[in-house]
């Protein structure tokens, strides 16, 4: 699958949240999900552990840049994540954990994510998913809704979560 998404810090996720229900974006609940990710030659590997809903493997593989990205991924539902977990450390070696909390909006093909990151704060989220429409059309609703939510070629952050916490759990500098 593919996506283009955008990570930016936030100042007020109430107001982001606000403003995407006023564009028309509709709540789908909110959810705790714990990410391990796991040493791999290219991309990244995550485990993600869920407070609703399945785990997940998640493979993607985009750029580090702090601009809009096309991503490819994958996800794998997990029956038995405490399993797969202590294979993945045993294999490939854990990196970090992210500890995050998440509210979904749905607007258009666009998830916007609304993450309390323990550690880094909050942030904004973009991933507008590829479904049958051209990528220029996907990225057009993906900059309408940047625009939209004021997010600002200075909010935006280049690597993951994991890429911004040191192996202790802090912020990097």
């Amino acid at each position: 699958m593919r996506n283009l998404e955008t990570k930016a810090r936030c100042s007020d996720l109430g107001k982001a949240r606000q403003r995407a229900i006023e564009l028309g974006a509709t709540e789908h609940g909110r959810v705790r999900q714990v990410d391990t990710y796991y040493a791999v030659p290219r991309g990244r590997l995550k485990l993600r552990l869920q407070s609703h809903g399945p785990s997940q493997l998640v493979y993607y593989h985009r750029p580090n840049v702090a601009t809009a990205r096309w991503s490819d991924y994958q996800l794998v539902d997990v029956p038995d994540a405490d399993a797969l977990a202590a294979l993945l450390d045993r294999a490939l070696g854990r990196l970090k954990v992210v500890d995050k909390t998440r509210t979904l909006l749905l607007y258009g093909n666009t998830r916007i994510h609304l993450d309390l990151v323990e550690g880094l704060g909050e942030f904004v989220e973009l991933e507008t998913v590829m479904r049958g429409q051209s990528e220029a059309d996907a990225a057009a609703e993906h900059g309408f809704l940047c625009r939209a939510l004021g997010i600002g070629e200075g909010d935006v952050v280049a690597g993951s979560y994991a890429d911004m916490l040191h192996s202790d759990g802090e912020a990097a500098p």
